[in-house]
């Protein structure tokens, strides 16, 4: 696969990077919760592996960044700063010494979750186990403050957001959730927790992912899961649910519009404050996207409408990326004392 050519299988390839304006990206090093324990670490060392493998086979395209400094630099020298981000605790099997290890790696964040609990925290789309972060639970937190890794809360239970807000010496960041005030999804962030973003210095990174962001979409996806708990399948597990809705015989997702996005980027400003917000689209993370933002290619969409709706450029650029450099910047400061 040449990514320096149109995929169409995919929502990224470099020609959609470009025309979308995209200079910095988080790229996900996803392990499946199915993989538990040193299968687990081993999935996540060489999914880091492979962002380093593309980074060296398209050094025109791309550059690893490991500080904010850096993606700034490699900004300006034309190239995409790749920042990596682990999504799931479970890929440090427990073990500070692997977090420890995969922040050597490159590894900028980590979602304290993903859709299944760990031992030590519970995610929004699991049954509550331990009621929140357990006593290991924060000292993962704390120990990533510690050495500069952002503290990612997409993916946790509200109660999980708020120990952890507890706990925080440094910003928080949610890579990809939208607000729960807008579409009441398990996924998407309360607005108390928002608000504690203000004196926090984190941001939410609004996501586009359908089912997150439109009311009718999360009716829809009840019934969804409903009917996949009937049959014995399990809603959290993506391949399983991807695998049902393709005999699933019940009524058709409404669509969903590039406005739905809008109105919770709006939502989290009002309430979290314009210096707390991001976008995280999520793309190829998922299947389909809102009608207007496809691929990563439509981005300026975004932008447009938003200034049209009386945004400033300089809001626009704090909400591209400025927010979550500068919640970077104070977590390396914060870990520079330390």
């Amino acid at each position: 696969m040449d990514l320096e050519q149109s995929q169409p299988g995919l929502h990224t390839d470099f020609p959609r990077l470009r025309a979308g304006g995209v200079g910095v990206q988080f790229w996900s090093v996803y392990v499946p919760c199915r993989l538990t324990g040193d299968s687990a670490v081993t999935a996540v060392i060489q999914q880091a592996e492979l962002v380093h493998t593309l980074a060296a086979q398209y050094p025109s395209q791309l550059r690893i960044a490991g500080t904010a400094a850096e993606a700034r630099a490699a900004f300006a020298d034309g190239r995409i700063a790749s920042f990596l981000g682990a999504e799931g605790g479970h890929s440090i099997n427990e073990s500070l010494g692997v977090l420890r290890a995969l922040h050597r790696l490159g590894v900028r964040y980590m979602t304290l979750t993903h859709n299944d609990n760990t031992p030590w925290a519970d995610s929004a789309t699991d049954e509550p186990s331990v009621g929140g972060l357990s006593d290991f639970g924060r000292e993962v937190v704390r120990e990533m403050n510690r050495i500069g890794m952002l503290v990612d809360l997409s993916h946790v239970a509200a109660t999980t957001m708020r120990d952890a807000l507890d706990v925080a010496e440094a910003p928080v960041i949610f890579s990809h959730s939208s607000c729960r005030a807008v579409a009441d999804h398990p996924r998407n962030v309360p607005d108390d927790v928002l608000r504690r973003l203000r004196d926090n210095g984190g941001v939410c990174m609004v996501t586009f992912v359908p089912a997150f962001v439109s009311p009718a979409l999360v009716e829809w996806d009840h019934s969804v899961r409903d009917a996949m708990a009937a049959a014995g399948a399990k809603h959290a597990d993506l391949d399983q649910r991807q695998e049902f809705l393709k005999t699933w015989d019940g009524p058709k997702p409404p669509k969903v519009g590039l406005d739905a996005v809008v109105a919770h980027v709006e939502h989290a400003r009002e309430v979290a404050g314009i210096d707390h917000i991001g976008i995280g689209g999520d793309y190829d993370g998922v299947g389909e996207l809102p009608v207007g933002l496809e691929d990563v290619s439509t981005y300026p969409a975004l932008f447009a409408a938003l200034l049209d709706r009386g945004w400033t450029e300089e809001e626009c650029a704090k909400l591209a990326g400025e927010n979550v450099l500068r919640a970077l910047t104070a977590a390396e400061e914060y870990a520079a004392k330390q």
